[in-house]
């Protein structure tokens, strides 16, 4: 017990550890960027015309500053399949026929000196692995910065209470303008450095969890 009182303390504080970082909804992180209100102008009355408020003729609704919203269509799918096989074979053979003298076999102890020696080896091993991911959906993201060269880094989360768990979707990346369609629509493959988390939390995800003994089994701490 004195030995394997390290090894627990070891994964209590990583248990520790991991659900400080446990996703909350409303986090700071993901919280969005609101545009600074623009100082009130004092115009001349008396037209119905207002340059403030007109609209161009020439632009259109895709997001292109901080704080406007942009809508990420989910196309995600990977697949990886890999197999592999060997085969070691080995095989030796050796023997001696019956020493003889002038057409007699010799003997010692009436048995006859002879030898024969043979062994065989045959190694065979096969590995398969296949793994399929697919996430489909809409998640609209809100612009939080835009950069010198014109791209646009967006952020947002979307999160759904159903009975007594939540599930919430994430997106983060880097977003080029001119990817953007005109329904301000973007691709979620078209984002660089793109990171988006599909998970819960509450009691049907706890529930798939491996508990913290299970987990020591499946790590390489365990030598076996």
């Amino acid at each position: 017990m004195t030995k394997l009182f390290p090894v627990i303390a070891l994964l209590a504080l990583s248990a520790c550890s991991s659900t400080q970082h446990k996703p909350i909804p409303d986090d700071p992180y993901y919280a969005p960027v609101y545009p600074e209100a623009p100082a009130t102008k004092v115009e001349q009355t008396g037209s119905m015309y207002q340059a403030s408020q007109a609209a161009s003729l020439y632009s259109d609704i895709r997001a292109h500053r901080a704080g406007d919203i942009i809508t990420i269509m989910l196309e995600e799918s990977t697949s990886a399949k890999k197999s592999a096989a060997n085969e070691i074979k080995k095989g030796s053979n050796a023997s001696l026929s019956p020493i003889t003298a002038g057409g007699n076999s010799i003997t010692v102890n009436g048995q006859t000196l002879d030898m024969s020696y043979k062994d065989d080896m045959n190694t065979k091993r096969e590995s398969d692995a296949d793994q399929s991911n697919s996430l489909t959906g809409k998640i609209s993201a809100n612009v939080m910065k835009v950069l010198s060269n014109g791209n646009l880094v967006v952020r947002g989360e979307k999160w759904i209470t159903i009975n007594n768990g939540d599930e919430f979707i994430r997106v983060t990346g880097i977003v080029r303008a001119q990817d953007i369609s005109p329904d301000n629509t973007v691709a979620s493959h078209r984002i660089a450095n793109a990171r988006i988390q599909y998970s819960g939390s509450g009691t049907f995800a706890d529930a798939q969890k491996v508990g913290w003994l299970g987990r020591f089994f499946l790590s390489d701490w365990w030598p076996f």
